[in-house]
């Protein structure tokens, strides 16, 4: 018998990505996905990244919206078979459907999540106080990861400003001293890098690099190129390749393997699995095909050499 928060059976390699790739490029009606456009002023539609979100999660407040996403215990079983006193940093928590699952299934690791809006962080919390008795084990702050530095007590003084030192925890530098919990085990970034607006990634990027330990994983998963999300914007919505604003004012933007190989590598990080995770729904009530991709990734923060 399955416990509460244990995955259900999880598949992904429904149809190759090719197929949908040669959907999507025989047709003509999507041709305003397949190259550079830029219609609307990026700038101005993303001065205010917080803000879309705020009201995001305000107008979703009921937490219906979610649903614990369950899967990623299959996806990153490493967040399952972790030593005791392990860390994760969740990055853009949402209303905790990522970190609620790895909370029930993960007696060894105590959670800090992140997210913008202050909006979120009240909603996590009240997920979490709701579903689990006790909740010493997960801590939440605000924080834009693509504007601002993670907390020095994130990541020792050591560890942020040398990246190739592990820390356990003592320094030199007392005012650290109180709060410092020695770099993250793991750093999770699922369906956020994606709402960052594209010239901010590389610095997002770095900066979960910066409060990882020597070996630690980020584990990642966000929207891959032609998942039908992507191929429901009008040509309109275009602010960018690959990125579009909806019309709350969030953006979204759709991952090839080789743009997220390149974020991730250029920021210091080592590959350890990248592939697109290809899901097929069908609407039966339309009697339609529906045709999910995402793209899946592990990477690596170095050992010391």
């Amino acid at each position: 018998m399955k416990k509460g928060g244990e995955a259900g059976e999880y598949h992904s390699k429904d149809f190759e990505w090719e197929f949908v790739k040669n959907l999507v490029e025989n047709d003509p009606s999507l041709s305003h996905h397949l190259h550079h456009q830029h219609q609307v002023d990026s700038a101005s539609s993303s001065s205010s990244d917080s803000k879309p979100w705020q009201d995001f999660h305000s107008r979703h407040s009921s937490g219906k919206f979610f649903k614990e996403r369950r899967y990623l215990l299959k996806e990153f079983p490493e967040l399952v078979s972790c030593g005791k006193n392990s860390k994760l940093l969740e990055v853009g928590c949402g209303n905790g459907s990522t970190v609620l699952p790895i909370l029930r299934c993960s007696t060894n690791i105590t959670v800090y999540a992140c997210d913008c809006s202050s909006e979120a962080l009240i909603k996590t919390k009240e997920n979490i106080n709701r579903a689990i008795s006790t909740v010493d084990k997960f801590h939440s702050f605000s924080c834009d990861f693509s504007t601002s530095a993670f907390p020095n007590w994130v990541a020792c003084h050591h560890c942020r400003h040398n990246q190739h030192c592990y820390h356990s925890g003592e320094n030199e530098d007392t005012s650290f001293n109180e709060h410092c919990i020695g770099g993250m085990d793991f750093v999770t970034l699922i369906f956020t890098l994606s709402a960052v607006p594209k010239k901010r990634m590389p610095r997002a990027i770095k900066e979960c690099f910066a409060v990882l330990k020597p070996g630690g994983l980020l584990l990642f998963r966000d929207y891959g190129l032609y998942d039908m999300t992507m191929l429901r914007f009008k040509p309109e919505k275009c602010i960018g390749f690959r990125e579009y604003v909806r019309s709350d004012g969030t953006l979204s933007y759709f991952f090839c393997l080789d743009t997220v190989r390149k974020l991730f590598t250029d920021a210091g990080f080592i590959e350890v699995e990248l592939e697109n995770c290809c899901v097929k729904a069908v609407n039966r009530k339309k009697n339609k095909n529906m045709y999910r991709v995402w793209v899946h990734g592990k990477f690596q923060k170095p050992l010391p050499k």
